[in-house]
């Protein structure tokens, strides 16, 4: 998918995790995500305080002086805890306006721009474009930690396609010694037939399912609910998601 079509779907995210936001009461919002030790009012202030550092990377993108995605862990975490105690409305509006002004920085970003070279806050760089796609993890994987009706099975397929090829290139991309339980592993997705080999060799183990039960699995949004082992055996946990991409 051409990253500048990902604006639209970001709006479409944003939109969606309002709507359920929206129907949130108090009490719902005091109450635990699917992240251990967040509120769902501190995924929702995440999702905010998001946007506003990958904002900060497409100016810097813009203007060619370094912006950090945050200032600093501290920083960020303490942002968090004092956001996520507002009352639904001003969460609702953050997550809204904090998305509008991501999708407006990129609607306006020169084309040269998007070439330039910026860093995420875990030291690694990256051209600016990707930071759409870094959004779309956001928004999607973090509606469903909200652990309020949105789930795996309402990703829309333009996300899934895109965000299972890029976790299986990414995840064979990474050193041995940082997969994990899935190291030796085949993971093969039966709809589309992508398949990512971590150290496979002929009779050992493999995982599949469809890209979508995949993704869920490996983005470690459920615990692996419809997909397979062969031979028959426990699911491996996956590493931390998402993964540093394999390439650009």
């Amino acid at each position: 998918m051409d990253w500048r079509e990902v604006i639209d779907e970001l709006d479409a995210g944003v939109e969606r995790i309002a709507g359920t936001l929206s129907k949130l009461d108090e009490q719902d919002l005091r109450g635990a995500s699917a992240l251990p030790g967040w509120t769902r009012g501190h995924v929702a202030t995440h999702i905010a305080r998001n946007a506003d550092s990958l904002w900060n990377l497409l100016e810097w993108a813009r203007t060619g002086v370094e912006i950090l995605q945050y200032p600093s862990l501290a920083a960020r975490n303490t942002a968090l805890d004092e956001g996520a105690g507002r009352d639904r409305d001003e969460l609702v509006e953050d997550v809204r306006a904090t998305g509008a002004r991501f999708a407006e920085r990129a609607r306006t970003l020169p084309e040269a721009a998007w070439n330039a070279s910026v860093r995420a806050f875990g030291g690694w760089e990256h051209p600016a474009w990707y930071t759409l796609y870094r959004r779309w993890n956001e928004v999607e994987a973090h509606h469903v930690d909200l652990a309020a009706g949105y789930g795996p099975a309402d990703w829309p397929e333009p996300y899934v396609r895109w965000a299972l090829t890029s976790t299986l290139a990414d995840i064979a991309a990474l050193p041995d010694e940082t997969r994990g339980e899935l190291a030796g592993l085949r993971i093969t997705a039966t709809d589309s037939g992508e398949s990512a080999d971590l150290g496979w060799t002929p009779g050992g183990p493999e995982a599949s399912g469809s890209g979508r039960a995949l993704l869920a699995w490996l983005s470690g949004r459920t615990d692996g609910s419809g997909v397979s082992m062969r031979p028959d055996g426990r699911l491996p946990v996956p590493p931390p998601w998402p993964h540093r991409p394999a390439g650009f």
